[in-house]
């Protein structure tokens, strides 16, 4: 995170110009607030795999941590059962690793169920909290609208022996699920209408993927959020803006839990969690919820969770993106309170710039015509050669044998060539990459027309591509040997919608914003070394762009390559 020199003002929410959670917490230390510690969370539920909006979250959350030399916890937010699952436990941490991080704890919610209870008890005695017999349809009646206020529920003066009987009996699984819930005693006539005796223990008659069917009735997130921030000492707790509106009942319950002694003291101070809330990330030609991408995965619209065109890290991680890429986006988005939409096309460019640097270069051909170079005998063979990468000159070069046929790139071939195009066209001389020039003189067809191969004579005085008269050549392709050139499978990955929100379809399905051309599978010829590559390693495949090979697919000696990104943003607008 960059270094802000300025400190903003006492109330740095209204200061969005810099990085307001750091001034925030800035403030607090310099107030000697938490006994100038820092202690931050993450806080995923495990019914899903987590995408990049997620992975700005860990950015903010770990980031911060490190950065005022404090710890960050990683906690699985478990308080509903209906999707939970101890596979996508094990598959955030991963990600989580992957994009560099690691947590100084780790915590379930489910480990402090028995807290939380005995918490909503001593709420319900002191009669902060009551049994709720009102139907949700019923409730929606009493909660009212923003600008009036809300009737009472007809149980909101119960007994607290009576609502206490109810609830344990909740507990037991002897009440039936949606018939009675806890309801936290706040204001009716809140403007707020979180704040009107919100939910936060609820009847859920299913097992628990860790606690199985020792509970029948689980907190709500609002409540267990704060719970687990103040037991776990967390001293300022990030989350994305839709939580804003949540902010009172998160102090609400933090005021509660002071009261009954519960906040966490270090070195004679008392820890109060503080919450606080960013814009999320949200990008262009992407779906975010959980729930649209659960749609997606679940009627086969993509191959799994961590498909390549899937926004998860998973996926992201299986397409060739790296962690760098990823951290940097964040970093170049920065952190606000102003919701906004980032194109894709910065995430790409991100991609690009730290693959160029990494990235070992080979050649590939995806779309082959054959070369025939004329005055080159039958069976000669010259050598070739080429950097593995030009910006690390530590990775050396490489050699490659040069026949007499070579496969190249139908898209650098023009028969009637346009004012601009500077390639492969009868009569042009262009420079075969790190080989020779080669000027084309004719062209061999099949019955319906299409060119099936390029003749030509390649200059013996411009082995290397370097003409020793010194001539300018606009143009330099790719190619292979056709002698020696391995074939692989390819798959050309492109933004899974055609609209930059997929929600505004005209249809109002966003399934209607598919791109039907969001995967293409080709077969590429490729350098002989290309066989070796290892799943994750990444490759530019000169002139083409950045490939991966695919850790599911691919076989030893045999990898499939998965496009990465292309070499510059393609897509038509």
């Amino acid at each position: 995170m960059h270094d802000d020199a300025n400190k903003g003002p006492e109330n740095t929410e209204l200061d969005t110009s810099r990085h307001f959670l750091r001034q925030w917490i800035e403030a607090d230390l310099a107030a000697g607030k938490n006994d100038g510690t820092v202690v931050t969370r993450f806080p995923p539920e495990p019914n899903g795999w987590i995408h990049i909006g997620h992975a700005k979250a860990v950015w903010v959350d770990f980031g911060m941590a490190a950065l005022f030399h404090g710890r960050c916890h990683l906690r699985m937010d478990d308080t509903n059962p209906s999707k939970e699952s101890e596979d996508f436990v094990e598959q955030l941490k991963r990600d989580i690793e992957w994009l560099g991080y690691k947590w100084d704890a780790f915590f379930y919610a489910c480990d402090r169920f028995e807290e939380m209870w005995a918490i909503a008890e001593e709420l319900i005695r002191r009669g902060q909290a009551y049994v709720c017999e009102l139907s949700q349809e019923e409730w929606k009646a009493y909660r009212g609208v923003p600008t009036e206020p809300g009737r009472p529920s007809p149980w909101r003066d119960r007994p607290a022996e009576e609502s206490l009987a109810l609830f344990r009996r909740m507990r037991a699984g002897e009440i039936p699920e949606g018939t009675c819930c806890l309801r936290a005693k706040i204001d009716m006539a809140s403007p707020n209408i979180h704040f009107r005796d919100p939910v936060i223990y609820r009847i859920v008659d299913l097992p628990h993927y860790r606690t199985g069917t020792a509970w029948h009735c689980y907190p709500m997130y609002d409540f267990a959020h704060p719970i687990e921030d103040a037991l776990e000492g967390v001293t300022h707790s990030m989350c994305t803006l839709e939580f804003e509106v949540h902010r009172p009942l998160y102090d609400w319950v933090i005021d509660r839990l002071a009261e009954q002694g519960r906040l966490v003291v270090r070195d004679g101070k008392t820890i109060r969690p503080q919450q606080r809330e960013f814009a999320r990330l949200n990008l262009t030609y992407t779906v975010m919820s959980k729930r649209l991408l659960r749609q997606l995965v679940e009627e086969g619209h993509v191959d799994g969770w961590d498909d390549p065109r899937m926004p998860t890290v998973a996926g992201m991680r299986r397409r060739g993106y790296t962690p760098a890429a990823i951290r940097d986006l964040c970093e170049r988005t920065g952190v606000s309170k102003y919701k906004s939409l980032t194109d894709l096309a910065l995430l790409e460019w991100c991609v690009r710039d730290d693959l160029n640097r990494v990235a070992t270069r080979r050649m590939a051909v995806l779309n082959p015509v054959k070369l025939v170079i004329d005055n080159l005998p039958e069976g000669a063979e010259l050598v070739a050669h080429a950097p593995n990468n030009p910006e690390d000159p530590a990775a050396g070069s490489r050699e490659l044998r040069f026949t007499r046929e070579l496969w190249v790139d139908r898209d650098d071939f023009m028969e009637v060539p346009s004012k601009k195009f500077h390639r492969l066209t009868p009569g042009n001389e262009v420079r075969l990459r790190g080989a020779c020039l080669f000027t084309c003189t004719h062209l061999v067809k099949d019955a319906s027309g299409a060119v099936t191969e390029i003749h030509g004579t390649y200059d013996p005085e411009a082995v290397g591509g370097n003409p020793a008269d010194g001539r300018k050549v606009r143009g330099t392709i790719h190619w292979v040997s056709a002698k020696y050139a391995k074939t692989a499978e390819a798959r050309l990955y492109d933004r899974l919608f055609t609209l930059e929100d997929p929600m505004s379809a005209p249809s109002g399905n966003f399934l209607d914003a598919l791109n039907p051309e969001s995967m293409k599978t080709v077969t590429a010829y490729v350098e002989p070394a290309l066989l070796e590559a290892k799943p994750g390693e990444p490759y530019q495949f000169e002139r083409v762009g950045y490939f991966t090979p695919d850790v599911h697919a691919s076989r030893p000696g045999a990898p499939v390559f998965n496009r990465t990104v292309t070499l510059k943003d393609s897509f038509k607008k």
